[in-house]
């Protein structure tokens, strides 16, 4: 099997499956572990793939989104800290901007049930995860919904962004970078993050470590929009330190 042929089915096993260990593709292609990893190296270089300790992840881009049922089941255990520690930054809120994705549909269940509380989100999901919450009013953002991560986007959910002032909105994003702000790979997602984020008077950004230093298609917020980052330990110290010094506190749990 020529290279490049090997690199296509690396990153197609990879995007269906969110991950590839560097074992499992040496034994599936019956080649040695050092060629997967020369392998990987090319698809890093080319924007394609992220490397991790002993495999790799796919990076999105405007050709490749991964979809809910894939999020699900990718670093649940980092995902449900993260949430855990972002809930705590609602304070007083009052309103709250959920956006679409695993890791804010997370923080939505553990948003607090004893006082009244106004949920704006654009994820179906969301919605219906936390629809039967007491003391909570659930406002469905209209518009077209995406097979792929079921949300509303399009012109319908932006006016009704447009029409709200929210206290806080729970932020999550493709690629975060500090150079290219925060990316996702469709232009109508973006547009919808982007007034959300224009609407709300606090931010704060959620996501796994893995999508640091990542970038997608369409850029909608720089670091220094967001008064604080929440992602997991394997983001480094050092590099956390530099997001800071952009504004936003930064929290690794």
């Amino acid at each position: 099997m020529r290279a490049e042929e090997r690199q296509h089915r690396i990153l197609a096993l990879a995007r269906h499956q969110g991950q590839v260990e560097v074992t499992a593709m040496a034994a599936d292609l019956a080649v040695a572990p050092e060629t997967i990893r020369r392998d990987l190296g090319v698809l890093e270089r080319r924007g394609l793939v992220r490397r991790t300790y002993g495999g790799a992840y796919p990076v999105e881009g405007a050709g490749f989104e991964t979809d809910l049922a894939q999020r699900v089941t990718l670093h649940v255990a980092d995902k449900r800290r993260i949430a855990a520690e972002a809930v705590k930054l609602l304070g007083e809120s009052e309103t709250v901007f959920v956006d679409e994705g695993y890791t804010p549909q997370i923080l939505a269940a553990l948003l607090p049930g004893d006082r009244p509380l106004t949920v704006v989100t654009a994820s179906l999901s969301t919605a219906a995860a936390i629809a039967d919450s007491p003391n909570t009013t659930v406002l469905l953002l209209g518009g077209r919904v995406r097979a792929r991560t079921l949300a509303t986007v399009g012109s319908w959910a932006c006016a009704m962004l447009a029409g709200f002032v929210i206290d806080l909105a729970f932020m999550g994003s493709n690629g975060i970078s500090r150079e290219l702000g925060l990316t996702t790979p469709d232009p109508v997602v973006a547009d919808v993050k982007a007034k959300a984020m224009e609407v709300s008077r606090r931010r704060v950004f959620m996501g796994h470590h893995s999508k640091f230093g990542a970038s997608s298609f369409c850029r909608f917020a720089e670091i220094a929009d967001f008064e604080a980052i929440v992602t997991d330990t394997g983001l480094s110290s050092a590099e956390a330190h530099r997001y800071a010094l952009l504004g936003p506190r930064v929290f690794r749990v």
